[in-house]
């Protein structure tokens, strides 16, 4: 068969292939409209026969995102296949989602799903896209797409978790070390816990102890309190911190002591990471280094090698 007659016979299965795109990407602009539309005239959600508790999760997830009140039915849809199909992954999301400061209305697989949603209106841009460009194989692309763009948001979700820890474990020894010149001048702990969120207050930090102040005051121990941060931040160093709290606390050891101890310490891991990072930046510099060298050298002896050479022909 010619070339001709190959690409006569493959054009109707290209022509059919655009069309399922275009149907798709018309079928999600008037799903999205429909949502639209409903959401906007919707209110909270009534109590039947649910648990109550969840309900109220519900309007409040509602009132607080608009996105989940928007398409509360497709990202539900996600929820309830994740909750088959990662099941392994969600207590490490839930983490991450308390880590990253996210409302703790969120429950993983609600939250992996609004992800999902996002990389879903998406595929169909990727489809048009690859199977303008490469044929049927594009759906494969485009799928290729879809699980791509939820494994970014997931990382996202990850590296956002992890910046707001280190943001707190930078602001945590002075905020211990205000805490201790409050208790050893006489105030109590919970006043010195409220002195200390209201001083630190829109930094994580103050959030974080904020929730253990609001935990202890709906009748909390204090190890309670402390033991659920240390859960939701899920860190080494401040699990660490929060253990020798814990342990000041059950042997009746003054906490201001402890966390002057606790506060110097998290400073010298400090300064030994900067030391290590130093150390580590020389070798981490000598590859560019090398080829900033070889380019220097190319660029003072490359026109006496270009005449050389033009001499010698």
């Amino acid at each position: 068969m010619s070339p001709e007659m190959q690409l006569h016979s493959a054009a109707p299965d290209l022509l059919i292939v655009r069309l399922i795109a275009s149907g798709a990407i018309a079928t999600g602009l008037a799903i999205l409209g429909w949502w639209i539309i409903c959401s906007l005239a919707s209110e909270d959600l009534e109590q039947k026969n649910e648990w109550r508790f969840d309900i109220n999760r519900v309007n409040e997830l509602r009132r607080l995102d608009q996105v989940f009140r928007t398409f509360q039915p497709a990202i539900q849809l996600f929820a309830r296949i994740n909750r088959n199909m990662f099941a392994e992954s969600l207590p490490s999301i839930a983490r991450e989602i308390n880590a990253a400061g996210l409302p703790r209305f969120w429950l993983p697989e609600e939250y992996l799903g609004k992800l999902q949603f996002f990389a879903a209106v998406l595929t169909p841009v990727y489809l048009w896209f690859f199977v303008s460009s490469f044929g049927e194989i594009g759906i494969a692309l485009a799928f290729m797409g879809f699980i791509a763009t939820a494994w970014i948001l997931r990382l996202h979700l990850r590296n956002r978790a992890l910046y707001r820890v280190v943001l707190i474990k930078r602001r945590l020894p002075f905020l211990l070390d205000l805490m201790t010149l409050l208790m050893e001048a006489g105030s109590t702990f919970l006043h010195a816990l409220r002195q200390g969120v209201q001083e630190f207050e829109g930094h994580p930090v103050a959030f974080e102890f904020g929730r253990v102040l609001a935990d202890m005051q709906m009748g909390k121990t204090r190890t309670d309190a402390f033991q659920a941060m240390q859960s939701r931040l899920a860190d080494d160093e401040i699990s660490s911190i929060i253990s020798s709290i814990i342990q000041g606390e059950q042997l009746g050891s003054p906490l201001a002591q402890v966390f002057r101890i606790q506060s110097d310490v998290l400073r010298i891991k400090r300064t030994q990471r900067g030391e290590k990072i130093a150390a580590e930046a020389g070798v981490n510099m000598l590859l560019p280094g090398i080829l900033i060298m070889l380019s220097t050298v190319l660029i003072i002896l490359g026109p006496f090698l270009i005449n050389a050479v033009g001499f010698l022909n």
